[in-house]
């Protein structure tokens, strides 16, 4: 099992960038972005259900970030616009085979990680 995120990269503040995550190996229920900035402690950022679509957004990203499947690519996106400086951090992509609830902000839901990639919003 493999997830592997791409797309981060040095922006300015107002810019928009989109991550991409794709997953190999198992078909997860749900995939998630998690993000962890230097001396924070890793934060969930949104999921998405694999069957129904349905989505959930930490408050501090609601209407700048959209997470969007290609269920046939098996891949996830993480849509973001208005980048402000303190989205700088890596953003990991994770899988879960639970089922979409309230608890998909957990971080223990999810059995499987990518290695992450580096967003950097200069101001």
């Amino acid at each position: 099992v493999q997830l592997v995120e791409s797309g981060g990269g040095l922006v300015q503040a107002g810019d928009s960038l989109r991550l991409s995550c794709a997953a190999s190996g198992r078909t997860f229920y749900n995939m998630a972005w998690f993000r962890q900035a230097p001396g924070k402690e890793r934060e969930f950022v949104g999921a998405i259900s694999r069957s129904t679509g349905r989505t959930a957004y930490a408050d501090n990203v609601k209407g700048r970030f959209t997470i969007s499947r290609d269920n046939a690519e098996n891949t996830v996106y993480l849509q973001m616009i208005s980048l402000k400086p303190e989205d700088t951090a890596v953003y990991y992509c994770a899988g879960a085979f639970a089922s979409f609830s309230e608890a998909v902000a957990t971080q223990n839901l999810y059995a499987y990680w990518g290695q992450g990639t580096q967003v950097t919003v200069s101001s």
